[in-house]
């Protein structure tokens, strides 16, 4: 055993101080780097469709329609035969659930074959949900890393080509805990590096929920998680530009949103991230959680119309902010069906106007200065 004063033999010699890392093969960081380009198109955003069956329970009772997988897999179906022209046009890439992956249309098309054909990109859903994080209070973190491997390299084979994964952060007085946002940054890491390692672009998503506080409140969390996460995705030496980054806009709280016109939003938001993302990170997509559909629309007109410096495309991932109008419209009845896809196509096509920051007053969404 060697004590310190010992001489060291030549081969025992470090050449440099820097910690030697096995990099990506170059044909793996081109491979993600092309689905990134085909995700990331000017005036195109995401589908999120990845709700899970039990999560369909509570949507469906809404509407009065029974929540079973031929329904579920009709509604999807609904959804990726609009109009061809249109969906593509505002729609680069669709996440989907498991069940939806394995899923055939009525005409016996795989609903995986059917988003192909429209030019979108398939991506799935990876992780297995929140589970109570040991230590903290009322905190948590996610599972399903375990076969994550596995998983990625059969659904690669199977036609997707993207992944998300999604931790949950709230704010109180004395949350988010470093406990959580230490542990969930490098939950967040693992994963992006497996499916990288799958040959997949990993979508991050650190979701900061909507509670009840200010919005400098939330700016300050939303720097601090941000933060910690990129430290983290360097340590884990994730390839930035092969992933894209899902984040929440910086919202005052519930009680709080009155005084928040989407112009303080856009600048709260852009703050963040211009203290925190990489430029290097090829794209930041919002999620539409604590929103209203329109507030949605409007708030990320706003982000895009706000001048300073952005060096990502800004566009959405949205989920209910995209489905509301067309599930309310469909409800089930297969006579609905086209006027259901209008109500989705016209949400994407204001989501789409909005990514750009052109949004203008005649396109249905009622502008205000001030809430």
């Amino acid at each position: 055993m060697k004590r310190l004063g010992d001489k060291c033999n030549c081969k025992d010699k470090i050449s440099s101080p820097i910690t030697k890392y096995t990099e990506l093969e170059p044909a793996l960081c081109q491979e993600l780097r092309k689905i990134v380009d085909a995700i990331v198109v000017p005036g195109k955003g995401l589908l999120a469709c990845d709700e899970s069956p039990s999560t369909f329970q509570e949507r469906f009772d809404e509407i009065g329609v029974e929540n079973t997988e031929i329904n579920r897999r009709d509604y999807r179906q609904m959804l990726f035969t609009a109009d061809k022209s249109q969906f593509s046009k505002y729609i680069s890439a669709v996440i989907l659930h498991h069940e939806t992956v394995y899923q055939k249309t009525s005409d016996d098309v795989e609903l995986i074959e059917l988003l192909r054909q429209r030019d979108v990109v398939p991506g799935i859903k990876v992780d297995k949900g929140l589970v109570p994080l040991f230590s903290s209070k009322d905190e948590n973190t996610t599972e399903g890393l375990d076969n994550l491997q596995e998983r990625c390299i059969q659904y690669k084979r199977d036609g997707c080509h993207f992944t998300k994964w999604r931790c949950t952060f709230t704010i109180s007085e004395t949350t988010p805990s470093q406990l959580a946002m230490v542990t969930n940054a490098n939950v967040l890491a693992r994963y992006a590096s497996i499916c990288q390692s799958a040959r997949m672009v990993p979508i991050i998503e650190p979701e900061i929920l909507n509670c009840t506080h200010g919005i400098n409140r939330a700016l300050e969390v939303h720097e601090e998680v941000l933060s910690i996460l990129f430290r983290i995705l360097q340590e884990h030496r994730i390839y930035l530009e092969g992933m894209i980054l899902k984040v929440a806009m910086v919202l005052s709280g519930i009680k709080n949103s009155s005084n928040c016109s989407p112009q303080i939003i856009a600048e709260h938001t852009l703050a963040a991230l211009q203290r925190t993302v990489p430029p290097a990170v090829p794209a930041v997509i919002f999620l539409s959680g604590g929103q209203s559909d329109e507030d949605a629309v409007l708030n990320l007109n706003a982000i895009n119309a706000y001048e300073g410096r952005k060096p990502w495309p800004l566009t959405f991932c949205y989920g209910r902010a995209l489905q509301n109008a067309a599930l309310k419209t469909w409800k089930g009845n297969p006579d609905k069906v086209q006027d259901a896809q209008a109500a989705f196509l016209e949400r994407a096509k204001l989501c789409s106007q909005a990514s750009l920051g052109e949004l203008e007053p005649e396109n249905g969404v009622c502008t205000r200065n001030s809430r």
